[in-house]
């Protein structure tokens, strides 16, 4: 879905990173499909720091070295030790072909107070800022959250690039433009050159709201072509059972809540019919535009 929003909206080449959370095992059996050997194995990292956390994304490790990295970065958000960090940081970025992207940074996952978070991000920038390659726009946050992330970078010298949260069926709404013909190519025209040019595709300009309901539907659907065990939600689901071990939500249960039940159904009414219409054309804003002049955001 990304390699063909950009091929046939934009009519450019496309180089994609896919990244789960604090796991690569996607990345590699996608590298097996025909076609796909070049996909960057990439991986979105929790990082715990002092009381709280922050995710960063790793782009594009070496395929030789990416099982012992993922381990070593496993291991510090099991036990973290600041030295430690320092010292994981310096590895990675001495490889030059990988990419340390601050994702969401202005998004307070733990949900501290504002200012406990404003000085744990400070703190955490003044340390580990100088081994960042770049914040992340995300195309599934908030115009506001993004000029404070653009606001952000300029005061700590820094790109901003694309990136998003996309755990449904829409492509990310905002990509990076560039010359470069390889991934590669790319993050020494970010690390080396310090160039980087967003684009906001329209669904952007979406109510975000509205943007969030499909993504949970996206989720919740039932997808009839996929394998049995994939089909239902409930059989994709993973969650611990009694004794700690993964087990799909759809044998723990004899069916959803009552609660969630009534969630889904009202989800499923809002993404069709007049409802969804009215509101998508309520809250569509096409002027909404990120422009960076000189440093400088503005509407």
């Amino acid at each position: 879905m990304e390699r063909k929003q950009i091929e046939e909206q934009l009519n450019l080449a496309a180089l994609v990173s896919l990244s789960d959370h604090d796991n690569i095992e996607a990345a590699k059996l996608l590298r097996v499909v025909p076609g796909c050997s070049n996909i960057p194995i990439s991986v979105e990292w929790t990082v715990p720091f002092v009381a709280g956390n922050f995710h960063l994304g790793i782009h594009n490790l070496p395929e030789n070295d990416a099982a012992n990295i993922m381990a070593d970065l496993a291991e510090y958000t099991a036990t973290p030790l600041p030295r430690r960090l320092k010292e994981l940081f310096c590895q990675l970025n001495e490889i030059r072909d990988v990419l340390i992207v601050f994702n969401h940074p202005k998004w307070n996952i733990s949900f501290m107070e504002l200012s406990q978070f404003e000085y744990l991000l400070t703190d955490f920038l003044a340390k580990y800022s100088k081994f960042i390659h770049g914040f992340e726009l995300n195309g599934l946050r908030s115009w506001n959250e993004n000029q404070s992330v653009a606001e952000l970078a300029r005061g700590w010298n820094q790109l901003v690039i694309s990136g998003g949260d996309r755990h449904g069926r829409e492509p990310n709404a905002n990509v990076n433009l560039t010359n470069a013909a390889s991934f590669e190519e790319w993050v020494h025209e970010i690390r080396v050159k310090r160039i980087s040019h967003i684009m906001f595709m329209p669904q952007y300009a979406d109510p975000i709201a509205m943007r969030l309901v499909q993504t949970f539907l996206d989720v919740v659907r039932e997808y009839p072509d996929k394998p049995l065990g994939a089909r239902n939600w409930a059989e994709r689901l993973m969650h611990p059972d009694k004794n700690g071990v993964m087990q799909p939500v759809s044998v723990q249960w004899d069916g959803p809540p009552y609660l969630l039940q009534q969630l889904i159904w009202v989800a499923r009414r809002l993404e069709s019919g007049f409802v969804a219409r009215l509101l998508r054309a309520a809250g569509r804003n096409e002027a909404v535009r990120l422009h960076l002049h000189g440093g400088e955001v503005a509407n």
